[in-house]
């Protein structure tokens, strides 16, 4: 086209960099850039000139590093819209999926007698430095903040909680059932059901000795499960015990300053082929014969093999056989299956440990947890009983989706009523009948510009509105306006005055 339509095209053009930067970042053609460039300065904001093709950068180019110079003074950086990478943002929608999944762990949780406990998502590093070789130690978001503290987000909450029982170990009464819902930090690979990010229903029993706090966690990341609609065909949970582990190699002549190291190899069975396993085993200082041994061993699947394996007289074997039975009583014994291979991969667990999985076979474990009774002894403390799980919120959103099990949240009302008024004269008395409504426990949708009434219905039915009133000046002055239940069409003559008592009946 002619110079005048280019110099339309490019006001368009510069509008739109004004909002947008990021769209023009694909603009090659010199003239339109020049265009681009002009009429911007006659809108007041200034973009960076197209150069030629010697060497200097062109206009995509420091549009590519996202940098455009406006009026007001200083620069302007267009930003990236999405979240960091493995992040994610909660729009409504989301957010009331979050909120229906944590309102269904808080009950779980309650029902079970547990008490709701936070911490900061800001920690010291020192809490997290173990030397076993665990993922998570070398996954920290960690710096040095501005008192040169060294500090991270926290990878998980237990190290956090353990902090907290020490620090008030003589005033607190056991046995403590703890919970919460914390977010959790990790920099690793993304995958379908890992971010770097997520939230996590951290369930704890501290100063029970043996396995009946075991079984009450179990019972109850079962119970959330059962409520959610998911079965035993869809979910398992492997159980073992770190003490299979630790007679193995006490048997292999494996000396116990290699068992933490050992358990985070074996944790990489379900993650790697075996000969990579091991592999690694015989380079952490087993003998080729040792380590085909422990693996062999490892794949015992049922209390017979297991027995003829560890002896008749075995703790480990005795601890999962008593696992096993309280898990009948509990009437969730469908759902556990022996799995030896399982030691789960922090460095802290010290004995019983289990693993939520996907019986499909389609998604990463969905919970997990164990005993980890020594961990107060990292801190130089006196060591302290206690079991724990993790159950992460991307996973099982990932499979209720798959197993069609999320609830329709759009489809519920959240809005009793909407209450509009018809112009700005109306304002304050639908402002007025607003806040009476609320303070009579109605939620109410106060509509704040002047709509037509075409508008007013249709927003209403978007957001599931059960009732709508307007209010014109006859309404005003009369004191009396019409309610219209939108599930039907049916309306109904209510005085203002009485409209919030009205309302609290009709639900």
């Amino acid at each position: 086209g002619g110079p005048s339509m280019r110099a339309s095209v490019a006001t368009r053009l510069a509008f739109l960099a004004m909002v947008q930067p990021a769209a023009l970042l694909r603009i090659q053609r010199p003239a339109l850039q020049r265009a681009l460039c002009a009429s911007a300065r006659s809108l007041g904001v200034r973009l960076a000139e197209p150069v030629a093709a010697s060497g200097r950068k062109s206009a995509a180019v420091a549009q590519d590093e996202k940098v455009a110079v406006g009026g007001g003074g200083g620069p302007r950086v267009a930003v990236d819209l999405n979240p960091p990478r493995g992040t994610r943002d909660f729009y409504p929608e989301d957010m009331a999926l979050r909120t229906w999944l944590f309102d269904a762990w808080r009950r779980e949780a309650a029902l079970h007698g547990f008490d709701e406990y936070d911490a900061p998502v800001l920690e010291s590093v020192e809490l997290y430095e173990r030397k076993a070789g665990e993922d998570v130690s070398v996954q920290l978001y960690n710096f040095e903040d501005k008192g040169g503290r060294r500090v991270t987000l926290r990878p998980e909450m237990t190290p956090s909680l353990a902090r907290m029982v020490l620090s008030r170990r003589n005033a607190l009464p056991t046995p403590l059932k703890w919970f919460s819902i914390p977010q959790c930090w990790r920099y690793e690979r993304t995958t379908r059901g890992r971010r770097r990010e997520h939230y996590q229903w951290n369930m704890d029993v501290w100063g029970v000795a043996d396995t009946r706090a075991e079984a009450e966690l179990l019972a109850a990341a079962v119970g959330f499960m059962r409520r959610v609609g998911l079965t035993a065909k869809d979910v398992g949970i492997k159980v073992s015990t770190r003490k299979v582990l630790s007679e193995l190699l006490s048997r292999l002549g494996v000396p116990d300053s290699r068992f933490a190291s050992t358990c985070v190899l074996v944790d990489k069975l379900d993650k790697l082929p075996p000969d990579q396993v091991n592999s690694a085993l015989v380079e952490a200082g087993l003998t080729p014969a040792a380590a085909d041994e422990l693996l062999a061993a490892l794949a015992c699947s049922d209390f017979e093999a297991l027995a003829a394996t560890l002896g008749e007289d075995s703790p480990a074997l005795a601890e999962l056989k008593g696992l096993f039975t309280l898990a009948e009583a509990y009437g969730i014994g469908e759902w556990l299956v022996l799995d030896v291979s399982v030691v789960r991969g922090l460095a802290y667990y010290t004995g019983t440990v289990f693993e939520g999985f996907d019986r499909s076979g389609e998604l990463r474990a969905i919970f997990g947890g164990g005993r980890y009774d020594k961990l107060l002894g990292t801190f130089g403390a006196d060591n302290m009983p206690a079991a724990g799980f993790g159950f992460g919120d991307a996973v099982i959103t990932e499979l209720l989706t798959v197993k069609g099990l999320l609830p329709n949240l759009d489809s519920q009302a959240k809005t009793q009523i909407v209450v509009a008024p018809l112009g700005g004269e109306q304002a304050a008395a639908a402002a007025a009948l607003a806040s009476a409504l609320r303070d009579a426990g109605v939620t109410t949708d106060l509509v704040l510009e002047d709509k037509k009434i075409k508008w007013i219905f249709k927003h209403s039915e978007r957001i599931r509105a059960r009732y709508v009133v307007v209010l014109g000046g006859d309404e005003v002055e009369s004191g009396v306006a019409r309610v219209k239940r939108l599930s039907d069409g049916e309306q109904f003559q209510v005085a203002l005055k009485e409209m919030p008592v009205w309302m609290a009946e009709q639900n």
